[in-house]
């Protein structure tokens, strides 16, 4: 198989997450939450491979056709934003009443001017901003079971710190501390699908993991920025 060959099969991965979205979107609306949340971490694995593979085998030059950013960018919309917010609105026991219509409303439009801002990435190729990440927030609570109130501040907080210069990690692109970044966020992953799969079950470890994974990945930007300043 020559390089273009490859190339395009880097956007054909690419373009296999909007199999998993439809996958998790008829999973949610079913009621069945762990599969939605096995088919959005799938997901969530193949948009990992997917970067690191498209600048192996440079895309742009070889499968120049395809818009790979595009179409990574249509394939999160889905995968991070659209199904995660879908699901946090109609299960049940999450947020009533006025609070799910408010937090889907704040996650679907702040996440669309997110994601449509060109100044998302940092010199350092961080976010600037939260990286509209709702697929792993969403899990996390439906996992930890908040209280309501806690769930929409966090969500309000969140969308809010979007739109102000606050460092985010890539986890594979951010090089700096990307030797604990890196591992931490498959060690998410891997916890994510664990407490998928026991169906959130409140006595599972996964918890834990889940919990301690997401307070590096929200904090570790933030972290670099005090000890390094803005620009560090």
């Amino acid at each position: 198989m020559d390089i273009k060959h490859k190339a395009l099969g880097v956007h054909l991965l690419t373009a296999s997450g909007a199999v998993f979205a439809m996958l998790a979107m008829l999973a949610a609306v079913e009621g069945h939450w762990s599969l939605m949340f096995l088919w959005l971490v799938v997901a969530f694995f193949v948009d990992g491979i997917d970067g690191p593979l498209a600048r192996k085998y440079d895309t742009k030059t070889n499968a120049p056709i395809y818009d790979g950013v595009l179409l990574d960018l249509i394939i999160d919309y889905l995968t991070y934003v659209f199904v995660p917010a879908y699901a946090l609105f109609k299960h049940p026991e999450m947020l009533p009443g006025w609070a799910g219509w408010i937090v889907i409303l704040v996650i679907t439009f702040t996440s669309a001017m997110y994601f449509a801002d060109s100044r998302m990435k940092t010199k350092d190729f961080s976010f600037s901003g939260f990286p509209g990440c709702w697929n792993m927030v969403v899990l996390v609570v439906f996992a930890l079971k908040p209280e309501y109130s806690v769930t929409l501040v966090l969500v309000i907080a969140l969308a809010a710190t979007m739109f102000v210069p606050v460092k985010f990690v890539h986890p594979t692109r951010t090089k700096r501390w990307r030797t604990v970044t890196l591992p931490t966020s498959l060690a998410w992953t891997f916890f994510a699908g664990w407490a998928a799969w026991v169906d959130f079950h409140p006595q599972s470890w996964a918890h834990t993991g889940l919990l301690l994974t997401s307070v590096y990945l929200l904090g570790a930007g933030a972290m670099q920025q005090i000890i390094y300043g803005r620009e560090g």
